[in-house]
């Protein structure tokens, strides 16, 4: 199988990437993805995992926008196939553009499965879960010791940034962990948030108060889950989902 490439100039008769440009804040994950895509995932960044000939993959660009917000959201293969299908926002932070332009429409979630196969063999497997982390920080989504010490505090929409990606990064962390470790996890968390789903915690966003207290609450749950797994030996998946908690959140 040979490497696939995605069309780089855009479309500009494409709806849906103008309504994303226009409806989107500029620090959001899809906008920065959507910017700095080329940098972060050019061509010859897959090269090696592909030989000269055979049919064109699916472009593993696209497929490492998917993967990176993949992991942001805590979706499983079959549920990220579905948002890239029918969410606007991941088509157009991936470039493969809306319904109309000729882009890749769709795909099955085994394309995701070989990609991570071939990272896997090769010399560099980290290669995507690095850029993840790269990205998060380029996104704006700061940490919470940022939130909390900062003078003027950030708005609202920094807040939801901040714990949309921690709760994130959280739920990645349990799911990755196997029964004991979770329980071990689970009993430490204070918050009494479970980290279940992607919904954003019902507050006042407009109670400076109530922000601050979430990001504590929260961050204070980071705090205690790093502090169990320091010191022990983990499974690959549980220190990936680890580093990208500390690393994204400000959480050392």
């Amino acid at each position: 199988m040979s490497l696939g490439l995605v069309e780089r100039e855009g479309n500009l008769l494409d709806d849906s990437s103008r309504f994303c440009e226009r409806s989107l804040p500029e620090n959001c994950i899809y906008s920065v993805l959507h910017r700095e895509r080329d940098k972060l995932f050019p061509d010859d960044f897959f090269s090696d995992l592909f030989s000269e000939r055979g049919r064109r993959s699916v472009p593993p660009s696209v497929l490492a926008v998917v993967m990176v917000l993949q992991r942001l959201a805590g979706l499983s293969d079959r549920d990220a196939v579905e948002a890239y299908t029918y969410d606007a926002r991941w088509r157009y932070a991936s470039g493969a553009g809306g319904y109309d332009c000729g882009g890749w429409g769709s795909f099955a979630h085994t394309v995701l499965v070989d990609l991570r196969a071939r990272l896997a063999g090769s010399e560099r497997p980290r290669r995507i879960f690095e850029a993840t982390v790269e990205v998060a920080g380029a996104a704006g989504l700061v940490g919470a010791k940022r939130v909390l010490g900062s003078t003027p505090a950030y708005d609202a929409v920094a807040t939801m940034g901040t714990i949309t990606l921690m709760r994130s990064a959280m739920r990645g962390l349990r799911k990755a962990a196997d029964d004991g470790l979770e329980a071990g996890l689970r009993a430490v968390m204070r918050s009494g948030d479970e980290y279940a789903t992607s919904a954003k915690p019902q507050i006042d966003w407009d109670d400076q108060g109530a922000r601050d207290e979430l990001v504590a609450t929260r961050a204070r749950d980071g705090h205690a889950c790093l502090a169990l797994l320091e010191g022990r030996e983990l499974a690959r998946e549980v220190k990936e989902a680890a580093e990208l908690l500390a690393s994204g959140q400000d959480l050392e």
